[in-house]
């Protein structure tokens, strides 16, 4: 309470200083420069007592007379100094025992992030934690069957007279062993290539397919160890050549799972089935794709791995590129026979009749502004254009001989070009809206590269002359990108004729139209031979 009421008796008194220097400037003024001992804080005590003065008066266009009927709005602008970060005193209340300071936000801040990557880190690998733990119990399933009985585990008995070479593997146990060992191996290799492979997005619900595989592999894993600890173990089989071949049937089947998989997980969503429209907002830029049999959240995360190598980034500062500023006009209206309720009716019907003219001019200014700017930025262009070609044309690969220049390695040589295409290059930057993108080290970098590789100049300046692809901004570029998915429908569903759904990420959008890929009937017409033959028609006009 200390600290706001502190806060608040400053403003007020800034207020009524600003307030009283409107009557008492010039005798102000006069008492700050009589004392030459403290020159410097008078000049600055002038300079704010100056900006505190400035007011903005706004008169309603409804009223006439100053005497009656008069509404003024009197806004005071208080403009900060340039060194307020220096000599600026906050008194706040963090004294008391219950304080919070403003680092206390950050660091609470920065735990909820950091609570949010753990979380987010966690639902990132957890599905392919699962299914490398299913993967891997069943893989390791049929070797345990084979290899038990050979443990001497159990006390496996035989009932017959050969029950010591019961065990033993025969010649086709062994071809057995063989086909086994292939499997496992094909099983291993696949079943690498399918689920361990680092995921591409974090979806928010769960992969239908996917699950249903790793529920397939568990159902008939766990069914296979039923029966042979009932059938086997229990049983004491001795036959070692039936446990081979039982384990076998548990490799195969595994096989066919994954045979299933890569039918629905892979090859499903290759044939074409929809396309889809893409619009981004604000800048209205779109792209149309096909799409195959995925469900919502999977066709997001596609059509975002499109987004990032087919559209260019979006720059919010394009949008005011071309308009010029606003000129503030405004109407007088003078009533001399004094305020009358018809009078105020047709000032009013005035006043919007000149607006709307001036919005019927708009939409030509608005063209001419789009042409001019687009002209300046060819001018630009190709003055960047002809400064790279030269700054290049002073550069030359050293030879195996020794000449008399000085050698250079390349980042030496861009610090030495650079200078002669800096300011084209930064005029280009300016009316383009990219300089907040490129920094000094990062061009001086790239030009560097350049001239290691002997690329060329407008290799060079490629860079620069469009906006670029939204995966190559250095800028923005982050490991992980955080999206949000808006549908009204479950997204878990596959996509039908008419969905839509929407991205977003900031300020920017991606609304997302989906139709059906319509079914083509072709009929065949055979042009008849005796038709297929012409005549030529000539009268006096005609010239051959």
């Amino acid at each position: 309470m200390d600290g706001g009421e502190s806060v608040r008796s400053g403003r007020s008194e800034r207020s009524e200083r600003s307030h009283r220097s409107h009557g008492s400037a010039h005798p102000r003024h006069h008492r700050q420069s009589s004392g030459r001992s403290s020159g410097h804080q008078s000049r600055r005590d002038r300079e704010r007592d100056y900006r505190d003065d400035r007011s903005v008066t706004i008169q309603a266009p409804g009223h006439g007379s100053e005497v009656e009927g008069e509404e003024r709005i009197q806004v005071q602008v208080i403009p900060q100094d340039d060194n307020w970060g220096d000599n600026t005193t906050a008194i706040t209340g963090n004294t008391s025992e219950t304080g919070f300071s403003m680092e206390d936000m950050r660091k609470f801040a920065k735990e909820m992030d950091d609570g949010y990557s753990v979380g987010f880190d966690c639902a990132r690998y957890v599905g392919t934690a699962l299914a490398a733990v299913l993967s891997i119990f069943g893989f390791l399933s049929p070797i345990a069957m084979i290899v038990l009985p050979k443990l001497g585990i159990f006390d496996w008995k035989s009932d017959n007279n050969k029950g010591e070479d019961s065990l033993q593997c025969k010649p086709e146990c062994e071809g057995l062993l063989i086909s086994f060992a292939f499997k496992l191996l094909i099983l291993l290799i696949g079943t690498f290539a399918l689920f361990f492979r680092q995921p591409k997005a974090t979806m928010p619900r769960v992969f239908v397919f996917r699950a249903v595989v790793l529920f397939l592999v568990f159902v008939l894993t766990f069914a296979f160890w039923l029966f042979y600890g009932v059938r086997i173990l229990k049983e004491r089989q001795t036959e070692y050549y039936a446990i081979v071949q039982f384990a076998v049937y548990l490799v195969d089947s595994l096989l066919f799972i994954h045979y299933l998989a890569i039918a629905l997980l892979e090859i499903r969503q290759l044939q074409p089935q929809f396309v889809v429209k893409v619009v981004r907002s604000p800048d209205g830029k779109s792209q149309c794709y096909n799409l195959g049999l995925l469900s919502i959240q999977r066709a997001a995360v596609w059509i975002l791995e499109q987004y990032y190598k087919d559209f260019e980034v979006y720059n919010p500062y394009l949008e005011n590129a071309t308009k010029k500023p606003a000129k503030l006009t405004g109407f007088k209206v003078y009533d001399v026979d004094g305020p009358n309720q018809a009078n105020q009716q047709g000032r009013s019907r005035a006043v919007f009749a000149a607006a709307a003219r001036r919005r019927d001019a708009s939409h030509n200014d608005r063209f001419y502004e789009e042409v001019e700017y687009d002209r300046r930025i060819r001018k630009r262009k190709a003055r960047l254009i002809v400064a790279a070609e030269e700054a290049f044309s002073h550069i030359k690969r050293m030879q195996e001989e020794q000449g008399p220049a000085i050698p250079m390695d390349p980042q030496e040589a861009a610090q030495a070009v650079f200078p002669s295409m800096a300011r084209a290059l930064q005029k280009y930057l300016r009316i383009t809206r990219q300089q907040p993108r490129y920094t000094f080290e990062s061009v001086l970098n790239h030009l560097a590269v350049c001239i290691g590789h002997d690329i060329s100049p407008r290799s060079f300046v490629e860079k620069y002359l469009s906006q670029g692809a939204v995966i190559m901004n250095d800028k923005d570029y982050k490991s992980i990108q955080r999206w949000v998915l808006v549908c009204d429908q479950l997204l878990t569903r596959e996509c039908e004729h008419g969905t839509i759904f929407q991205l977003r990420q900031g300020e920017v959008s991606l609304l997302c139209s989906i139709r059906k890929i319509p079914h083509f009937s072709l009929t065949e017409e055979v042009i008849d031979p005796k038709s297929n033959k012409f005549v030529l028609r000539l009268n006096s006009e005609t010239s051959v």
